[in-house]
Parts: C-alpha cells; structure tokens; sequence
C-alpha cells in the first residue's frame, strides 16, 4: 500500500475512533437549514470508495441525513438533526445511539468557495483543555468505540466558548462533499 494511503487510513481511524464530544441538550429546532445543504451529496472515504448523502426536510426545522456507500445502497447511516446559525458558523446537533454514549453530537458545517458541504468535529483535546481551564463543565464517559466527553454546560456557554475567535482551532475537518451531478 502507498505510504500516502497509510496516512489517510490512520487519519480516519484518528477521526473516527470514538473520540467524541458529546452533549447532553441538542440544539433546539427552532432555525432552518441554508436551502444550500438539502439534497444529494457525493464524497470518499479512507479507502476511495464513494459514499453518498441525502439530507432532506423530516419536519419543521428537523432535518433527515441518510449517508450510505455507493457500491452498498441497503448498508444506510440515517440521522435525524436540527441546525443553528450562531456568529458566522452553522451548527448541527444529531442523537447519538447508547452504543456511542447516547446524547448528542453538535458539528460545525460550511459551503466554501468550491460549493462543497465541509463538516467539521469538535477536537476532543482542545475540549478537554478547556473543561480543565472552566470554560466549559463535562466529564469523560467512554464508549464501545473508545474514549469522549459529554459536556453538560448550558448551550449559551457552550456556542460562547465556540464562537470566540480564539478558540477557533477547536474544530477539525471531518469530512468533505460535492453536489452529486455537478
């Protein structure tokens, strides 16, 4: 194997090895989604394989992702979530399954300038830095998939630690999508 896809293989395990920040309120539905962000998305995982997601309306202000590999459409990730508009940074909140702690999960997201939909994770290591500085208030849980952090801190602290330009190295690319068909 390429020494390059040795590092994309161990980025992804790095990603999404479990290390979750999670919370114990969503965001409320209470904000639509930018019209940008419904439709099918087109994306690769670790090993190049095509991955595809359709985020559709599920409710008023609830919003539906179902993400599934091309080669395997019946092999389907579905997540109901809601969005929130905070300084110049979209948030999405998602429930999590019991085996990943149950709670919530809470992404950033953005267009850039290609169009494409970037999603972003909170890093675990500056989060736990900053529940030791008392900006923020959680504790470790762990999960089948490894160690995290629920936060119990209200979410009017929560997006006032996010938004603060200082912390902005907080958030670490997760994943990339174009427009399928463009």
């Amino acid at each position: 194997m390429k020494a390059w896809r040795v590092v994309v293989i161990a980025v992804s395990f790095l990603l999404l090895s479990g290390c979750l920040v999670t919370f114990k309120d969503p965001l409320p539905a209470s904000e639509a989604a930018p019209d940008a962000l419904l439709g099918k998305w087109t994306s690769k995982n670790a090993w190049g394989e095509p991955l595809n997601l359709q985020i559709s309306r599920a409710g008023e202000n609830r919003y539906t992702a179902v993400s599934y590999p091309k080669a395997k459409p019946g092999e389907r990730d579905e997540y109901l979530f809601s969005v929130s508009l905070h300084g110049n940074r979209w948030y999405l909140s998602a429930s999590l399954p019991d085996k990943f702690g149950g709670h919530f999960i809470l992404a950033g997201f953005e267009f850039d300038e290609k169009h494409e939909l970037v999603v972003y994770n909170l890093d675990l290591e500056q989060i736990n830095q900053a529940i030791g500085q008392k900006a923020l208030s959680g504790a470790a849980v762990e999960t089948v998939e490894g160690d995290g952090v629920l936060i119990d801190s209200p979410m009017s602290q929560v997006f006032a630690y996010l938004d603060d330009p200082a912390n902005a190295d907080v958030f670490v690319e997760a994943v990339r999508y174009q427009r399928a068909g463009k």
